[in-house]
């Protein structure tokens, strides 16, 4: 391990909320036992903390003395800096563009979940459309952009990218409802309910039924994809689209069934997650990326 030497902001990643907390507290005591003793945790766990940023930054952060921890001058560095991250998760803003399929469950219950441990924080969260999810990332009007997979753009960083295939959803009653998968060549003899032919995932379908030459008949067309699933959960032979993602809750409930389709285009949708490229995001915005 190298020699201390002046500290510069520490990497993100490196900076996991419980080393920074237990890190802190051996500053502010000066003794790991007495970090430990305050922070209700073995000894042994602050050490491994400790050790593991250090590891992390390649860098000693204390000296080592008989009655106790003293940070040096990389250690007082990165504390000032921990202390500035730390305040930034106490409270702050995050803003959000997503997709209409996401916005349903998946983003608010992770939200919801962020913020059982960081109070402080409000989200903002618009519905857009994919090409505006795009635009309004690269020009900084929103932090993160959750989407579906398109042609890569140029300002724009893909943070995760998740697969999410199309799954059919009929309801549990559907003479369709006990199989495990399905091809299109069965789906296209139910009347479907579809999404508008400037969507996405109408694309795909129309892409896979083009290919192998499948006829399909529409008996609801809207840019409301939960309309489309009520449709389905409503009818007896109907069958609606959705990615597997953002149904997840409501396939937990019983009042619909879905299920994967074989085809190869439905199943090569990816959700991403998306921010400016070369722009550093808040305390909070990174962590909840």
């Amino acid at each position: 391990m190298k020699t201390p030497r002046p500290a510069s902001p520490a990497p993100a990643r490196a900076l996991q909320e419980t080393a920074v907390r237990y890190f802190l507290e051996v500053v502010r005591t000066g003794s790991v036992k007495e970090a430990a003793a305050k922070l209700c945790v073995a000894p042994s766990a602050v050490s491994r903390q400790i050790a593991r940023l250090e590891s992390d930054l390649d860098m000693l952060l204390f000296e080592r003395r008989a009655r106790g921890m003293l940070p040096n001058a990389a250690g007082e560095l990165l504390a000032a800096h921990a202390r500035r991250v730390l305040r930034g998760m106490r409270m702050g803003r995050v803003r959000i563009a997503s997709a209409i399929g996401f916005a349903h469950d998946l983003i608010p219950t992770l939200i919801a979940r962020f913020r059982e441990k960081y109070e402080g924080i409000v989200f903002e969260l618009d519905v857009c459309s994919q090409s505006d999810i795009a635009r309004r990332v690269r020009e900084g009007e929103v932090d993160i952009g959750v989407t579906l997979s398109a042609v890569p753009e140029s300002g724009l960083r893909v943070e995760l990218r998740h697969p999410c295939p199309v799954l059919a959803i009929v309801a549990a009653s559907h003479p369709l409802a006990r199989l495990r998968q399905l091809s299109l060549a069965q789906v296209v003899a139910y009347p479907l309910a579809l999404p508008l032919k400037d969507s996405s995932l109408r694309h795909l379908l129309d892409i896979s039924c083009s290919r192998q030459g499948l006829r399909y008949r529409a008996a609801l067309q809207s840019n409301h994809a939960d309309a489309l699933v009520s449709y389905a959960a409503a009818s007896q032979a109907g069958i609606a689209f959705y990615g597997e993602l953002s149904m997840r809750a409501r396939l937990d409930t019983g009042a619909v069934v879905g299920i994967p389709l074989r085809d190869r285009e439905m199943n090569e949708r990816y959700l991403e997650v998306q921010t400016m490229a070369g722009r550093n995001l808040s305390e909070a915005g990174r962590a909840f990326v």
